[in-house]
């Protein structure tokens, strides 16, 4: 074997050393929402010719929570303008039912769950609201495959280590080209005007000890 030979061999012995020594470096987790939801109702609302109709779901995903620096109570800063810099919600379409019979299959269909199964929801800011315990929601609102921008008002509760949002949106169905659901052969016709509400409770995440 030639020197040069033997200085390859000795350094890959080296190498292979470091690599069976060293830490492998773990790779990096994202850190853990701000906040997490713990609970979630949305429900709609609507009339017909014949009879008012309802439908909700529970089957309701946050995607996304970024708060801004809080230098004291982070809920409390939260339930404030500005206090939440991001905020994504995802809402599986197919999973709103209704207790009236017959109705949910129509309204799938509407909602063109076959091609666009999710509802989703982009907050664009909070502003500040006249009412106490308040404030105003902007957003970008995707429904059919179809994205609008909306404003509503939301009602904030927090206590030691939840916080609860509420609200309310009236939206019309053909804004997001949807035709309104016909049955009973097109004698049942339903108004396009319906209010979306939801509940949200919020908490601060469990810190893990050993």
């Amino acid at each position: 074997m030639t020197i040069r030979t033997r200085s390859f061999s000795a350094l890959g012995a080296l190498a292979l050393g470091l690599l069976v020594i060293s830490p492998v470096a773990a790779p990096a987790q994202d850190a853990p929402p701000a906040l997490r939801l713990t609970a979630a109702r949305v429900s709609i609302a609507g009339t017909s010719n014949i009879h008012p109709f309802t439908a909700s779901t529970t089957d309701v995903r946050m995607s996304r929570l970024v708060l801004a620096p809080a230098d004291g109570d982070r809920l409390q800063s939260a339930a404030k303008a500005g206090g939440v810099e991001a905020f994504d919600i995802t809402i599986r379409a197919a999973s709103l039912t209704s207790p009236k019979e017959g109705l949910d299959k129509n309204m799938h269909k509407a909602l063109k769950t076959n091609q666009h199964q999710d509802i989703t929801f982009r907050l664009l800011r909070l502003e500040p609201a006249a009412a106490a315990n308040s404030l105003r929601a902007i957003g970008l609102l995707k429904v059919a495959g179809v994205e609008q921008e909306v404003a509503f008002a939301i009602k904030i509760a927090v206590n030691a280590s939840t916080i609860t949002v509420m609200g309310e949106l009236a939206l019309l169905m053909t804004d997001y080209g949807i035709t309104p659901p016909k049955a009973m052969l097109g004698m049942l016709k339903t108004d396009p005007k319906i209010t979306v509400t939801f509940d949200t409770v919020f908490a601060l995440p469990q810190v893990t000890t050993f």
